[in-house]
């Protein structure tokens, strides 16, 4: 019975570190919405949705597709003068994801990224 309890401690001790730096490794936040609606014949309907957004900031690379909901912080950059970014051409334009300045094609690519242009 020691033998027992001093093997499952071990395994303890010899996991916990890689239960917790999978978990450090991938920082997620989670978002319940509740939706109440009221139906016509006088029922009420709840409904719960979970979401699990990763908080890691996106690494963006050209030729990648670029989609807004994964940029952290997301804008559109309309002074890049400001920023000592050059105008962008016909049909692009930049993005703010996180520090990054990103350059987006209208149909979505990303042409090119300059990290850390915002403080």
């Amino acid at each position: 019975m020691k033998k027992l309890i001093l093997s499952a401690i071990a395994a303890t001790l010899v996991a916990s570190p890689m239960i917790v730096s999978a978990a450090e490794a991938a920082p997620q936040r989670e978002r319940t919405v509740t939706t109440v609606r009221e139906r016509p014949n006088g029922r009420t309907v709840v409904t719960q949705r979970t979401t699990v957004r990763n908080n890691a900031p996106r690494a963006w690379r050209a030729g990648q597709r670029f989609d807004r909901r994964y940029a952290t912080n997301y804008r559109v950059v309309r002074d890049y003068r400001t920023y000592r970014l050059a105008a962008p051409p016909r049909g692009h334009y930049w993005a703010r994801s996180g520090r990054d300045a990103v350059l987006v094609r209208d149909n979505g690519t990303v042409v090119r990224v300059i990290q850390r242009s915002f403080r």
